[in-house]
């Protein structure tokens, strides 16, 4: 599979990575042969990038990724994991997490001091069996950016000196923070969740310039937002940035699939191309938790796709004038 280099680093990742949310229980629960399934179909694809955190199933998705990645050479693969959240043990009481179907083992506190992202990342290698983290990210500090910037950021910096960690960056949701640390700092990569997609070109405003003109590379996560896009004709209830979608997202889906059909298409094949035509962008991250999910996804990145298709979804209005310049080259 196609590798990229992120930034100005030695670090590089497939252009279709694994992303480790579903392992850890997201939305429902997952057990470990299942998963090992998934991972083992992963790497027999060519799938050689591998993203998780400690927030996946407090700890479960990067167990379950270092078991399938301790017993492969330490050159093979890159792996992914963030910062931000500590895990603190507790007694589940047969509760179960909140955010995944996993047990309540441990709770989540932020934490974006020095002290803490290194005690975050001694955690973090010790669930994943390895020596060291070749990206790491700060996570989810859109409430927390100032001290993620101030505090945070500096003690990634000083992770990546000292080799322990190759390269450095975030990952969240909003544009406009990521777009200041990459202008405030000098991160190699970020991770935008949800914002370079066939539904939401918000990236192309500002966050994407500025990681062209800083030489900062995008890896590009959540591109079927959520659910919404990983079929052709998704029904009511899909999910759509971890919430219920809306009639009027959900009939412009059903408008996509009619223009992807008409070019022997699917929405997931166009949803996992679209971020990839930004050279900023050096992979993306697609959540998987099957063995037949890995396949069915391996198999739509690798179909081609028509560029006439960007030109008639853009004519349709599909894709708005932010994507007009980007998929008409």
């Amino acid at each position: 599979m196609e590798t990229h280099r992120l930034g100005r680093t030695d670090v590089e990742v497939t252009r279709l990575a694994f992303g480790g949310g579903p392992l850890g229980g997201l939305f429902e629960p997952l057990d470990d042969r299942t998963a090992a399934q998934a991972l083992d179909a992963a790497w027999e694809s060519g799938i050689r990038s591998y993203d998780t955190a400690p927030h996946y199933g407090i700890g479960t998705s990067e167990r379950r990724i270092g078991e399938l990645l301790r017993g492969k050479p330490r050159t093979g693969f890159t792996v992914s994991t963030k910062v931000g959240r500590l895990l603190v043990p507790q007694d589940p009481q047969g509760r179960t997490d909140e955010s995944f179907a996993v047990h309540a083992t441990h709770r989540r506190v932020w934490d974006f001091t020095r002290d803490g992202i290194r005690r975050s990342v001694e955690d973090s290698l010790t669930r994943l069996g390895l020596d060291r983290i070749d990206i790491l990210y700060l996570h989810d500090a859109e409430r927390h950016f100032e001290d993620a910037l101030r505090h945070g950021y500096p003690a990634l910096a000083e992770l990546r000196a000292e080799g322990m960690v190759g390269a450095i960056g975030a990952g969240m949701y909003d544009t406009g923070k990521l777009s200041r640390l990459v202008r405030e700092a000098d991160p190699d990569v970020v991770m935008l969740s949800g914002r370079h997609t066939l539904l939401d070109h918000s990236a192309l405003d500002e966050l994407l310039p500025a990681c062209t003109e800083r030489g900062v590379s995008m890896m590009a996560a959540s591109v079927f937002n959520s659910g919404l896009l990983a079929t052709d004709r998704p029904a009511v209830g899909a999910h759509y940035d971890y919430g219920a979608t809306t009639p009027e997202l959900l009939e412009r889906v059903h408008r996509i699939a009619d223009v992807c059909a008409a070019h022997g298409v699917t929405v997931p094949q166009a949803a996992m191309t679209f971020p990839l035509l930004h050279p900023a962008v050096a992979g993306i991250a697609v959540g998987m938790r099957t063995a037949q999910e890995v396949r069915r996804n391996v198999a739509a990145f690798a179909a081609p796709v028509p560029p006439e298709l960007w030109a008639e979804l853009c004519g349709e209005g599909l894709l708005d004038d932010r994507a007009l310049k980007l998929v008409t080259g």
